[in-house]
């Protein structure tokens, strides 16, 4: 079940920040993973948050982030991509001009 939370802070350069609720004494730590939101995954300073979390160690943190979400909306589900199971995928593709004639 999800609860009310306020972003403390967000670091958008490193994909984390901090949200403040009456059950995370001391905040819970967010990581952009955890953000249930469609297209880029950002939050905003003093943003209302719906707030689900778990205890355990985060970067100095008792309290981690399994997911956030704009309050009073719903949480968007991620789109699985195609991949052989690693963290990143990437391709490229090279096409080169056929010699000139001689």
């Amino acid at each position: 079940m999800a609860v009310k939370a306020v972003v403390r802070e967000w670091h958008d350069d490193e994909g984390w920040g901090v949200v403040d609720a009456l059950e995370v004494p001391g905040g819970c730590w967010v990581g952009f993973a955890a953000v249930a939101v469609a297209g880029y995954r950002v939050l905003r300073r003093e943003q209302e948050v719906a707030l689900e979390w778990q205890q355990g160690w985060q970067d100095g943190y008792s309290y981690r982030a399994l997911r956030v979400w704009p309050w009073g909306g719903e949480p968007v589900q991620a789109e699985p991509t195609a991949s052989d199971g690693g963290a990143y995928s990437s391709s490229l593709t090279l096409t080169f001009d056929p010699d000139p004639p001689a």
